[in-house]
């Protein structure tokens, strides 16, 4: 009994000790993620379309993707996605986003990148260390307008519907070529070494830090309850 009960305390303390290792600049990515959908459902006509948010399995937002000036036409970004369970959202997964094709798409220094995974199979290549936008995983620009639809057979077949939004300008945004992917540093940092994005995503084997509660809360909010999603 006694060896039971230090093994459960080093277990809680091993768990507050991941959570205290998240630094400034992931606690920074979260609320920054969480600040993009806000703005999104405070502006109905810059919003993503009701059918699509409640039909999404995953949502990945990527604040602030930058230029770098050290590689030409270059960009990338550092985010966070969490997924849809039977009870509500998985605790969010760090993810990262490599430039593709799309750089010229992209005018402003930084600009807010926000994707919808929105089918199982689109959810398994989420989990892969690094996936395609458009040769493993289909993607499309998404529609825009809280009471807009998909439209087109491609909107409506992609495995992935992605958003950008630069000086106040939210639009779809066609993501081919680009590299998505876990950032294992940060989600090591979260929830501890050996942790990964399945586990995090599919499995819901970890529970969300404190610093991930506005976010999470800015997802919610986008579902309606109509749809019956947390």
């Amino acid at each position: 009994m006694r060896t039971m009960s230090i093994a459960v305390v080093l277990a809680v303390i091993g768990a507050g000790t991941a959570y205290a290792r998240i630094n400034s600049t992931e606690r920074d990515r979260l609320r920054a993620a969480g600040d993009v959908l806000t703005s999104l459902h405070a502006t109905p006509d810059k919003d993503i379309p009701e059918s699509l948010w409640n039909r999404a399995q995953c949502v990945v937002v990527i604040p602030s993707v930058k230029k770098a000036a050290f590689i030409f036409g270059g960009e990338y970004g550092k985010g966070v996605a969490t997924c849809r369970t039977a009870t509500g959202w998985t605790a969010p997964a760090f993810m990262q986003i490599e430039k593709g094709s799309w750089g010229a798409q992209i005018g402003a220094n930084e600009t807010d990148l926000v994707l919808l995974v929105m089918n199982q199979d689109g959810m398994k290549k989420l989990l892969q260390d690094k996936v395609a936008l458009g040769a493993d995983a289909s993607v499309a620009a998404g529609p825009v307008g809280r009471s807009a639809s998909a439209g087109t057979d491609l909107q409506v077949s992609a495995e992935i519907l992605s958003y950008s939004r630069s000086n106040g300008v939210f639009a779809g945004i066609d993501l081919s070529g680009g590299k998505l992917g876990p950032d294992n540093d940060a989600n090591h940092d979260a929830y501890g070494k050996g942790v990964n994005a399945r586990q995090i995503l599919a499995n819901n084997a970890v529970t969300a830090p404190p610093a991930a509660t506005p976010f999470l809360a800015a997802v919610r909010s986008e579902f309606t309850p109509a749809a019956g999603n947390d």
